[in-house]
C-alpha cells in the first residue's frame, strides 16, 4: 500500500466520528433506565461541586474551572442521544452542572426526528450553550459530504442556525499526504474555511488526535503539528486541544525515528499560543506504557493526568484565562455515559489551586 494511501485511510479513521451523525429527539423516555444510571442519580445530590476522590486539589481554595465554562462533547453521550434523545439527555446535564455543550452531529435517529431550531431551543431550555460542533474536513467517496470541502455553505448555515461560535473538525490535516507540503495545502484549506466561518461571525478550529505531532515523512525532523501552527492565520483557524490524546502524543513522538530527542509539551503549546485555543478536550488516561499511546483512556478524575495544574496554569498565566477558553469533558467509550458526565462534572468542580488531598 503507498503511503498516500496509508494517509487517506487514517484521515478516514481519525474523522470516523464527524461521519456519525448523533441521533436526536426530544422523548419522554425517562432517562435513568439502568441500575448504573439511578446510582448516578442518586449521588448526583450531592451536587457537581462535591467529589468522592481524595487526589490532589480537592477541598478549600479558589476552583481552578473558571464558572459557565464546563461543557461536554455529546459524542460521548451518543448512546442515550440515539435511544432517547436530546431532551432527557439534556435534563441530566444541566442537573450536573454543565454549562456548555460541543456538538458531533444534528441528525435524526431512533428517538424521533428533531429541527435545528427546536434542538437550539431544548438547549436553552436546560441552560446549555452550543459552543461548537465537530464537522467532517473531506470525504473522498463521496462529492456531496457534509464536510468543510464539499458542503461549506450548508456546514456554516447550520452552525450559524444553532448560534454556535465556534465550529471545526476532528479529521487530521491529512488529506494529501503527511509531507511539510501536505499540511501546507491542508492549512491552506484550513485558511479558507476560517475566512468563510469569520464572515459569519464564527471561529474555525481543529481538534487534534496523537497523530498530528507525528513528523513529517518527507523532513523527519519536522512536527507535522508545527507546520499546522504556523501556516495557518492565527486570525483565522483556531485549536481544540484535546488533552488526552496530546499527553499520548508526548508518550509516543518525543523521539524522532533517529532517536534523537523531540521534546513535546502539550501545556506549553497552549502557553506560548493562548489566543489559538478557545477550546479544550478533557479526557483523562491512566498510564501505561505497555500500550502504543502509554495511557488507557478513563473517566475524567480515574486517570493520571494532572487537570488541576493543567487548568490553573492556563487560566491564571494567559490573558483572559478564565473568560476565554472552553472546557469539553470527554470519553470516547465510556462504560456508563451518564454516569461519566456526572463524575466528570464532580471531579472538574472540585479541584482547587494550591490544595492537596489527605
Amino acid at each position: 500500500m503507498s503511503r498516500t494511501s496509508k494517509d487517506t485511510e487514517l484521515a478516514r479513521r481519525l474523522s470516523r466520528r464527524n461521519i456519525l451523525g448523533v441521533a436526536a429527539g426530544a422523548t419522554a423516555a425517562t432517562i435513568i433506565g439502568t441500575a448504573s444510571a439511578q446510582a448516578a442519580g442518586r449521588d448526583q445530590a450531592q451536587g457537581p461541586g462535591k467529589s468522592h476522590g481524595h487526589g490532589p486539589g480537592h477541598g478549600k481554595g479558589k476552583p481552578v474551572l473558571p464558572p459557565g465554562r464546563l461543557g461536554i462533547q455529546l459524542y460521548s453521550l451518543r448512546d442515550k442521544i440515539s435511544t432517547l434523545g436530546f431532551a432527557p439527555v439534556f435534563a441530566e446535564l444541566e442537573k450536573y452542572g454543565y454549562d456548555e455543550i460541543e456538538l458531533a452531529g444534528y441528525t435524526q435517529g431512533s428517538a424521533g426526528p428533531i429541527t435545528l431550531a427546536q434542538l437550539k431551543r431544548l438547549a436553552k431550555d436546560h441552560g446549555l450553550n452550543p459552543i461548537g460542533s465537530h464537522v467532517g474536513y473531506y470525504d473522498d467517496d463521496n462529492p456531496g459530504a457534509y464536510t468543510f470541502a464539499q458542503n461549506l455553505e450548508k456546514v456554516l448555515d447550520d452552525a450559524q442556525a444553532l448560534g454556535l461560535k465556534h465550529i471545526g473538525t476532528a479529521s487530521g490535516p491529512f488529506r494529501y499526504g503527511s509531507t511539510v507540503d501536505g499540511w501546507k495545502r491542508a492549512a491552506d484549506d484550513f485558511n479558507t474555511y476560517g475566512a468563510a466561518a469569520r464572515k459569519r461571525g464564527m471561529k474555525f478550529y481543529q481538534h487534534n488526535h496523537a497523530e498530528e505531532f507525528s513528523f513529517a515523512t518527507d523532513k523527519p525532523k519536522v512536527r507535522l503539528y508545527d507546520v499546522l501552527l504556523a501556516e495557518t492565520d492565527p486570525d483565522l483557524v483556531y485549536l481544540e486541544l484535546d488533552i488526552y490524546w496530546a499527553y499520548c502524543a508526548q508518550f509516543r513522538f518525543s523521539k524522532r525515528a533517529d532517536g534523537t530527542n523531540a521534546p513535546l509539551d502539550p501545556l506549553k503549546y497552549v502557553l506560548k499560543h493562548p489566543d489559538r485555543y478557545p477550546l479544550f478536550h478533557v479526557k483523562d488516561g491512566v498510564r501505561d506504557d505497555t500500550t502504543r499511546d502509554g495511557y488507557r483512556m478513563t473517566d475524567v478524575g480515574d486517570g493520571d493526568i494532572d487537570y488541576r495544574t493543567f487548568l490553573s496554569k492556563v487560566t491564571n498565566r494567559t490573558h483572559q484565562g478564565r473568560t476565554y477558553h472552553h472546557w469539553q469533558a470527554e470519553h470516547d467509550n465510556p462504560v456508563e455515559s451518564l454516569a461519566f458526565a456526572r463524575k466528570s462534572s464532580e471531579h472538574l468542580h472540585s479541584l482547587r489551586e494550591g490544595r492537596c488531598g489527605g
